[in-house]
């Protein structure tokens, strides 16, 4: 048997350069692992076939749909092996959220399976292959990294290891879902002078990240162009970015295509104190955590 856990992402950056002949978007991104993670347990079956179990969170379609059994299926036909397993995928991040947790499933399940299956490390680059068939965001969680600069659709990594203490995260979930499709289907890219501006501060931001000055009060060189999108048309996202804010949150940002937004802390107390009071709101799920 073999447990592991799917953990969530952030986006401390992104920026949207281009549409590609793909139908996908070229990106500029940061990604960061944060604590807030799905549970995955694989075990082999005497019966064949794949089994998934799903508990938590709500309706996620058929189990044939799940990412988890698509990243499965790719393992057991690229390595050659019967599929006989047991899949239970308890869902903690919640869904449309911006946070990776179906990505991050898909690469737990192809994690869990090599392990599971004793596949040597030789075989990593086949695992991160699949992971790259699966969904743009997966490759990221295959690595072992805090952060990862994401470039392409968001499968082309250089690491990013963070200096100094990092800040505390509080993490919003307004109750309401925000959909990947939507959001790029409403996109407008910016102006290629503007473009080149981000970049420009997205470098700068990065070097920061790598010296140890990353500090939560340089908000303005966190960005995502996603927020143009959903913000206008999402309410209780615009509104649950206004109130950390409000609260003395030191940045607060739309993590991906939304819907969770984050703040960001130097100190724990500070960070507590707002999300006890972003907790009261009853249709609100918030958790307090940091980058891992």
């Amino acid at each position: 048997m073999v447990k592991i856990a799917a953990r969530a992402k952030l986006n401390l950056f992104l920026e949207v350069t281009g549409r590609r002949p793909d139908g996908y978007h070229d990106l500029a991104t940061l990604f960061a692992r944060i604590g807030v993670a799905d549970a995955l347990t694989l075990k082999r079956s005497a019966a064949p076939g794949i089994t998934l179990k799903v508990e938590g969170g709500p309706a996620l379609g058929k189990p044939g749909d799940n990412i988890v059994c698509k990243a499965a299926e790719k393992f057991f036909a690229a390595f050659k092996i019967r599929p006989a397993v047991e899949i239970k995928l308890k869902k903690n991040i919640p869904v449309g959220a911006g946070l990776g947790g179906g990505s991050s499933d898909g690469a737990a399940a192809l994690l869990g399976l090599a392990k599971l299956y004793r596949i040597p490390r030789s075989a990593f680059p086949r695992l991160m292959k699949i992971a790259a068939a699966i969904g743009s965001d997966v490759p990221f969680f295959m690595i072992d990294e805090i952060m990862a600069v994401g470039r392409g659709r968001g499968e082309k990594l250089k690491p990013l290891k963070p200096a100094g203490r990092l800040p505390y995260i509080v993490l919003v979930y307004p109750g309401v879902p925000v959909y990947t499709r939507e959001v790029y289907g409403n996109l407008k890219l910016g102006a290629a002078p503007e473009i080149k501006a981000r970049l420009k501060e997205f470098g700068e931001l990065c070097s920061l990240i790598k010296k140890g000055g990353f500090a939560p009060g340089l908000a303005g060189r966190l960005f995502n162009r996603l927020e143009d999108p959903v913000l206008p048309r999402h309410r209780a996202v615009r509104l649950a970015k206004a109130r950390l804010a409000a609260l003395g949150a030191d940045a607060a940002l739309m993590s991906g295509s939304g819907a969770c937004v984050f703040g960001l802390c130097r100190g724990r107390a500070k960070a507590a104190a707002i999300a006890r009071e972003l907790g009261c709101i009853k249709s609100y799920r918030v958790f307090l955590t940091k980058f891992c």
